[in-house]
């Protein structure tokens, strides 16, 4: 029986399954009324360039955890660039209003103020 390796199919799986579970980890401990990005969820991680893959990992966690608050993570200009994966996309905007952020033409108004850092809330 061949060894699998670091290139090998199921180790990728695995890495990457370990991956998505540590951004639903970190995504659920946005507090309410607060907003983070892929890319910091990303650099807290340690995978500094792997923002994408954070949205990725978002993108499938309907099919884990319904409850994750997805909605608390937005791109590095506080916009709503994941809206078109809620159901309808306006479900993203409506959960954020209804935590109190403030939302025009997509992006979120006050960004700065409501921005949390995994890196500073949760140290390294």
């Amino acid at each position: 029986m061949k060894k699998k390796t670091k290139d090998s199919l199921p180790v990728q799986k695995e890495l990457q399954r370990n991956f998505f579970q540590d951004v639903y980890d970190v995504t659920r401990q946005i507090p309410r009324g607060r907003v983070t990005t892929y890319g910091a969820i990303a650099a807290y991680l340690g995978t500094k360039s792997s923002a994408r893959m954070v949205g990725w990992a978002l993108n499938s966690a309907h099919l884990y955890d319904s409850s994750l608050p997805a909605q608390r993570v937005v791109n590095r200009n506080g916009q709503l660039s994941g809206k078109m994966h809620f159901n309808p996309p306006s479900k993203m905007e409506a959960l954020l209003k209804k935590e109190g952020i403030r939302v025009k033409d997509d992006t979120i108004q006050n960004f700065e103020k409501v921005f949390w850092d995994p890196a500073v809330e949760l140290g390294w």
